[in-house]
């Protein structure tokens, strides 16, 4: 039975929730695999993009807005600054604290791994038209939008892609 694009299934089971949840597991599959060289893999990019992107005043804010455990994050960092990615200086506006900086270094890692990942998401969606991948990532950013308390992209995907007790994976 061919249902057209405005037509609901009826007498089945929507697929649905199986096409989005298969679609997450093989993206992060693939971006695991795409950031294994960096300490924590998807969890190291998405504090890379964080880092770069995130525009946050201190470690704190960082481990709040990755659902990081603060004392992890302290680890996590280390590893990042022993890799030469990150730096950790003094807040200008607040001796006590400390701001987290990609170093060059870190930038050109991310600029690749960006790379990385847009090939393995293009290679996901490879059974679809260019275009059709552009308006599928479109309506699914516009749904994704407002759906949580939380509007940032990054502790989204690090919250849907660990693992939480007591939940089916």
């Amino acid at each position: 039975m061919s249902t057209t694009p405005t037509e609901t299934r009826t007498g089945q089971h929507s697929l649905f929730g199986w096409s989005l949840a298969a679609l997450l597991r093989e993206w992060s599959a693939r971006v695991d695999a795409a950031a294994d060289d960096l300490p924590q893999g998807t969890r190291g990019y998405q504090l890379l993009t964080a880092v770069v992107h995130g525009n946050l005043p201190s470690q704190a804010a960082l481990a709040s807005t990755l659902g990081i455990d603060r004392t992890v994050m302290t680890y996590l960092l280390d590893a990042f600054e022993g890799c030469g990615l990150v730096e950790r200086q003094l807040d200008p506006t607040d001796r006590r604290a400390r701001r987290i900086v990609a170093t060059d270094r870190g930038l050109e890692v991310l600029a690749a791994m960006d790379a990385r990942v847009a090939a393995a998401e293009e290679e996901l969606l490879a059974g679809l038209e260019p275009e059709q991948r552009a308006l599928l990532r479109q309506l699914l950013e516009r749904a994704a939008t407002g759906t949580g308390p939380d509007h940032d992209p990054c502790r989204t995907v690090v919250e849907a892609t660990t693992q939480q007790p007591g939940r089916a994976g």
